[in-house]
């Protein structure tokens, strides 16, 4: 805070005094001034010194043609107030983009508030422009050079890290050491590795939020490396002389617990592994075929790894091919499991390899991820397609995506655009109207005090307001006593900017508005004569604006995203039902394979809405005792079903039809699945739960009946519907009774 604040005041003032002092310029000394404070402490930009300066610097093109706008637009109230509009609009949706044009986004609001009120003089155009460009070069000089935040490390450097640890995973899976560790302690050791992939642990400038190819690669990437940590770690908790402990999730999707959360996978196997227990009762050696394929798996882990260091893409082909040791392993499983009798393999050879060959899919998944992150070029179609397909997309078409996706009354991100573009709108008007004196306050208080929720709001305008009557007492006081004796206010200035932007964050919203009411009062007393009545106008102009912002947060989702959530993660859970019954359908499909994939795009479009809600839900000051859901459940069940949908059918369709038995037994559990989730979904929206439909029964692959084939495609769909009945049934029972 101390440095930022440094370096900030020096870039104002240093303009400032300039332009005031040293050629009478006061029109250009405002702007050099206020450009600085506006993004250098009204954006929070993430990031190091030198990227923080990159993002100025991109944002002051940017910034010129909102001063332009905003100078033009002041000739009427009406034409500042739809410009207002607009730019309000534009400027907080942007933060779909990701943190960094979000961060820069209030800053680039205060230069077209400041250029569009009167008086209209559009002869000041240059000198406007002049002053906001050397303030805003200025500031990016001090991010670089004056006391710099240092950087931190890169996703990409974060995300090599773990695969390196990954790939000393598998080596160790692959010769059997456990000597090194317990399997406790490694596994644990995977498990937090994974969890600080997650964004949230994150620093906001190195996620990879954005629309383009390469942000959407790497952020796939560090989903596909979290969900082969937890895999590994499941291999690892398995004693040395056991050859499977059942794992928690599907051979395909269903460690998307760990992908999304990063939740403890041990406890769930607990929970749904069942029956397992006795399956890991039966020691047998670990086979050589699951050895061999861990062993491609440290070497293509090594391989990317290296790859994410040095910036140049993983290989298409060579060693390790996947692709090709994949398909052997499940046709040597297909071969021993419709065998003679006596040469299928226990049910707990049979899981293990299902888990071997799961982990060893997210690594493909990974070093194909990795590999479109990191070059830059369109590529033609990966398959799958669904689970690739901004590989080959333009650019253009990605963002284009991205902004229709939340072009919703359902998105978070729109309901705030939408909010704060009519309290901006609304406070123009007003001011505009009255003719308030420094009316740019006004909006300045819309921009600054406005909340998500109007509890918030309220609680920051109560605040604001405290502080804001503070400040103009003293300043009044100051004003009488030191009259129009400029070179006072000149004194006072740096050290009251000091003290408002570093103390300021720390000592919250009261002292912060008091201490800028200082700091205004200072620079505009040297600006233009200035009496008591600069302190009286800016505690006018706050309280206008903090009622309007009220009032908009009143009006306007009063709730923030507490409502939004319920609806979208409802939708969400809804939309799955079709996923569950479809992928149960392709692997049953007779003749195997004619069953038509599901489509996941549009529950890949209300995650990615329902993720936003939750975001912001958990940014939203309240009381988190009265919460009933399990919101971070339903986004690893979705997640579940999502992954299961794109990777049972992909090695497991059976060779042969599918027993009578097994195909009745398997739609049973399924639809009994789709009524479940139908229900989970409605107490989500605050419905009210439907009639309690029937128990699911635990789905077990006809493995040890006689007469029936164990199946790899049916081993791997028990683990997936097991897992998502365990999964629902926790979200359930996190809802109090007579809820």
């Amino acid at each position: 805070m101390v440095h930022r604040a440094i370096r900030v005041t020096t870039a104002s003032c240093a303009g400032f005094y300039l332009f005031v002092y040293g050629v009478d310029r006061p029109e250009t000394a405002l702007y050099a001034l206020f450009g600085p404070v506006a993004l250098g402490i009204l954006s929070p930009i993430p990031g190091s010194g030198r990227q923080r300066a990159a993002v100025i610097l991109r944002a002051l093109p940017v910034g010129l043609v909102l001063v332009t706008l905003g100078t033009v637009l002041a000739v009427h109230t009406w034409a500042a107030v739809l410009g207002m509009l607009v730019v309000g609009f534009a400027l907080t949706f942007a933060a779909v983009a990701g943190p960094r044009p979000a961060g820069a986004a209030p800053g680039l609001q205060l230069f077209y508030i400041l250029a569009c009120f009167p008086p209209y003089a559009p002869d000041t155009l240059g000198a406007r422009l002049a002053g906001l460009t050397l303030g805003v070069l200025l500031l990016a000089a001090c991010e670089v050079y004056l006391l710099p935040t240092p950087p931190t490390a890169t996703y990409r450097q974060s995300l090599a890290d773990a695969v390196t640890i990954a790939g000393r995973a598998a080596a160790a899976a692959a010769s059997g050491d456990r000597s090194a560790e317990g399997a406790d302690d490694a596994a644990d050791r995977l498990r937090e590795t994974g969890r600080q992939l997650r964004l949230s642990r994150l620093p906001p400038a190195e996620r990879p939020a954005g629309a383009g190819r390469a942000d959407r690669a790497l952020a796939q990437a560090g989903a596909a490396a979290r969900r082969l940590l937890d895999q590994l770690a499941h291999l690892r908790h398995t004693p040395p002389t056991v050859s499977v402990v059942a794992t928690a999730t599907s051979g395909r999707g269903a460690n998307a617990d760990a992908d999304a959360t990063g939740q403890d996978t041990k406890a769930e196997a607990d929970a749904t592994g069942q029956g397992t227990k006795a399956d890991a009762g039966a020691e047998t050696d670990a086979d050589a075929p699951s050895a061999d394929l861990l062993g491609r798996v440290a070497a293509l882990c090594e391989a990317i790894a290296t790859a994410l260091r040095t910036g140049r893409p993983p290989p298409r082909s060579g060693p390790p091919v996947l692709d090709a040791a994949m398909r052997d392993f499940q046709g040597l499983r297909i071969t021993q499991a419709t065998g003679p009798p006596q040469s299928v393999p226990p049910a707990p050879v049979l899981r293990r390899q299902s888990s071997v060959l799961a982990l060893t899919e997210s690594a493909r998944i990974l070093q194909t991820a990795v590999r479109v992150g990191l070059d830059g070029r369109r590529r033609p179609p990966i398959p799958p397609r669904e689970l690739f397909w901004y590989a080959d997309t333009p650019t253009y078409l990605l963002w284009w995506r991205r902004l229709t996706g939340h072009m919703t009354l359902r998105s978070v991100l729109f309901q705030n655009a939408v909010r704060t573009a009519l309290g901006l709108g609304a406070a123009r008007l007003v001011a505009g109207s009255l003719d308030l004196s420094h009316g740019f306050w006004v909006l300045l208080a819309v921009l600054t005090l406005g909340r998500t929720t109007a509890g918030g709001t309220w609680t920051a305008v109560r605040s604001a307001l405290a502080g804001t009557l503070a400040g103009a007492l003293a300043t009044g006081t100051l004003l009488l006593v030191v009259g129009r004796h400029t070179d006072a206010y000149a004194a006072v200035l740096v050290p009251a900017m000091l003290a408002a932007f570093a103390l300021g964050p720390l000592l919250g919203i009261a002292w912060a508005q008091a201490l800028f009411t200082l700091v205004v009062s200072a620079a505009f007393a040297q600006i233009a004569p200035a009496s008591w009545q600069l302190a009286e106008d800016r505690i006018v102009d706050v309280a206008t604006g903090s009622a309007i912002g009220l009032l908009c947060g009143l009006l306007a989702w009063p709730a923030g995203a507490r409502r939004e959530v319920r609806r979208t993660m409802a939708a969400l859970l809804r939309s799955c039902g079709p996923l569950i019954t479809g992928t149960v359908e392709v692997l049953l499909a007779t003749p195997p394979g004619t069953a038509p994939l599901p489509p996941t795009r549009p529950v890949l479009h209300r995650l990615r809405l329902a993720e936003a809600a939750y975001l912001q839900y958990r940014s939203e000051p309240g009381d988190r005792s009265e919460v009933s859901m399990d919101w971070h459940a339903v986004l690893i069940t979705a997640n579940h079903i999502l992954l299961g949908a794109h990777w049972l059918p992909r090695f497991d369709l059976p060779e042969r039809t599918v027993t009578p038995e097994a195909t009745a037994l398997a739609r049973t559990t399924a639809g009994h699945l789709v009524l479940a989730t139908d229900r989970v979904a409605a107490i989500c929206a605050g419905e009210g739960p439907p009639p309690q439909p029937p128990a699911v029964p635990a789905y077990r692959s006809p493995t040890e009946v006689r007469g029936l084939s164990p199946l790899p495609a049916l081993i791997d769909l028990e683990h997936w519907l097991n897992s998502l009945t365990a999964q629902l049934a926790r979200i359930e029972s996190s809802v109090p009774p007579g809820r």
